[in-house]
């Protein structure tokens, strides 16, 4: 675990470099968007200095990084509101439209994959298969419309965007759980057939154990190692997908709110937000890792070698 602790500190630091440098070469100037064309050049230098661009990009990420350490994200340079703030009234809006579309995605993909491979090459198996591909391939920008388009205006079952309602979370959350949805029907068939082949289910089998529980309790169990690494990896693109989930269905999360900072050029808030999706991320793998010695005892072994 603490190996696994000390691999983040590289890991944050690209990050907030990358994210700092990249939001700087980003063509437009923040104080023309604030002040306009109408502004005078005396206007533009004094808010320049007022906001600190008008120093070297090293100085500029120095500032950055000791506000950092002391837990202060800065404030907008749009709204001068605190970013800690912004991103507290957020992050819940977002963590409830991840966990649910990681739910939804859970409970599709897996029960897919293992009555795929429960039914291997047969008729199961070909539709599980087909349903995952066709899922896979569908972008958010363009399912997210098409549900829109399905459970709003044709059915009316749903409300179209916005956070009005409890039943608006609906919509983004399927468009986002389908993408995941097809990658654990696929990685759940696969491992399933790779577990139901192994000496210790025959010997289950033999033992006369129920179908259900060879199935259940010990192929599945054997098979979750590779499912568990697919979902911290995929969490990730669970966050990356948010960002347009979230604009196209008008939810105000973390992702509506990266959008938004980069119309803007507000770079204090881009870099918060790029810094809170990648801390998830990394924070959601090391879980992973932890789990992995939990199914496995395999793998607690071999790291404590």
């Amino acid at each position: 675990m603490l190996k696994r602790l000390a691999g983040v500190v590289p890991v944050v630091f690209g990050v907030l470099l990358l994210t700092f440098l990249l939001v700087h070469l980003v063509p437009g100037d923040p104080v023309e968007v604030m002040l306009g064309e109408s502004a005078t050049t005396a206007d533009r230098g004094q808010l320049r200095a007022d906001l600190g661009l008008d120093r070297p990009l090293p100085v500029q990420f120095a500032v950055y990084l000791g506000k950092l350490a002391h837990g202060d994200f800065g404030h907008s340079i749009h709204t001068r509101m605190p970013i800690a703030e912004l991103l507290a009234e957020r992050i819940p809006a977002t963590a409830k439209l991840a966990a649910l579309a990681l739910v939804i995605a859970l409970l599709i993909g897996m029960p897919l994959g293992i009555a795929a491979a429960l039914n291997h090459l047969r008729w199961p198996d070909n539709l599980a298969t087909l349903f995952a591909l066709t899922l896979s391939a569908m972008p958010h920008f363009w399912l997210g419309p098409l549900l829109m388009l399905v459970f709003a205006l044709w059915l009316g079952l749903l409300p179209v965007s916005g956070m009005e309602s409890g039943a608006s979370i609906w919509l983004p959350a399927l468009t986002l759980a389908c993408g995941l949805a097809a990658i654990l029907t696929r990685m759940t068939r696969a491992s399933m057939l790779e577990s139901l082949g192994e000496d210790f289910i025959r010997t289950a089998r033999a033992k006369g154990l129920p179908e259900r529980v060879v199935v259940l309790r010990h192929a599945l169990k054997a098979a979750l190692l590779p499912v568990v690494t697919v979902v911290g990896l995929q969490l990730g693109s669970l966050l990356a997908g948010a960002v347009i989930t979230e604009t196209v269905f008008g939810w105000d999360g973390v992702g509506r709110l990266l959008v938004e900072s980069i119309e803007k050029r507000d770079y204090p808030v881009t870099q918060a937000c790029v810094l809170v999706i990648a801390m998830t991320y990394v924070l959601v793998n090391l879980a992973a890792d932890l789990a992995y010695a939990r199914l496995d005892p395999r793998v607690r072994f071999e790291s404590m070698n």
